[in-house]
């Protein structure tokens, strides 16, 4: 770990443990119903997911993101390499990718439920629908803005089809296909908590509507806490997998510097 990482580190820590200790003593006092002090969310927090509602709510949770995302980023990043490929598909299909991707996600919730039900399959169609289109931007934007000298050698050594596809785009989209994941999966932690708000029986979302419903407030924060964890996480981990899986586009741009 280089001295400039090494300081932003540091900085991160400095920041959050300022920001902690400025909440624990504003929250000390009396501040209404819906505040409780830091001592009581933590504990809540402890009771809560470690580990007597883990498997009951973030177990749940966890699999809808998962699935939601990987079908999200599957069908983007093929959607994309199609539309990005050829001028004549890319304009056909630029109106109704622009439709598609501007229909509000809370709008597609009734017709997520009359199709699916409350279950599972509800939390990853509306995770998938609406977190693919960051990736298909991204990657069709990639595709269509190679380098036209790279994709001639690959001519010239008859490179084409899958091959093409596999050892030529996507290397060369890889940073794309990446910047659309990270935007992606902020919505799909938002989707998530939504859709579990509004029709589910289990699932982080859930708990924390429930908690607020039935006024326990420390569970509400638990549940809001964990959420603030877990999207931190996440992001945190694929930041780690671009970093290694993109190598020489960190050392190329200075990202990893």
């Amino acid at each position: 770990m280089n001295g400039r990482r090494l300081r932003h580190l540091w900085l991160e820590i400095g920041v959050t443990a300022g920001l902690l200790t400025a909440a624990w003593l504003y929250l000390a006092g009396d501040r209404g119903y819906a505040w409780t002090s830091v001592p009581t969310m933590l504990g809540a927090f402890r009771d809560a997911w470690l580990f007597d509602k883990f498997g009951e709510h973030v177990v749940p949770s966890l699999v809808r993101l998962g699935l939601g995302f990987t079908l999200a980023v599957a069908a983007g990043v093929a959607l994309g390499v199609l539309v990005g490929s050829s001028r004549t598909i890319r304009l056909l299909s630029q109106p109704i990718i622009s439709f598609l991707r501007s229909l509000p996600a809370v709008s597609l919730l009734p017709l997520s439920l009359v199709l699916f039900g409350i279950g599972t399959a509800q939390k990853v169609f509306i995770i998938a629908f609406v977190c693919c289109w960051p990736i298909v931007l991204n990657v069709a934007d990639g595709i269509a803005e190679l380098d036209a000298t790279m994709l001639a050698s690959a001519r010239s050594y008859r490179v084409r089809g899958l091959d093409r596809l596999r050892w030529v785009l996507i290397p060369a989209i890889m940073p794309r296909i990446f910047a659309g994941m990270r935007i992606s999966l902020s919505m799909a932690v938002l989707l998530l908590v939504t859709s579990e708000m509004v029709a589910s029986a289990n699932g982080i979302g859930f708990f924390v509507w429930q908690s607020q419903l039935t006024f326990s407030i420390p569970d509400m924060w638990a549940g809001i806490i964990l959420l603030g964890l877990l999207g931190y996480g996440l992001n945190l981990g694929l930041q780690v997998v671009e970093r290694r899986v993109c190598r020489w586009h960190t050392h190329l741009t200075g990202r990893d510097e």
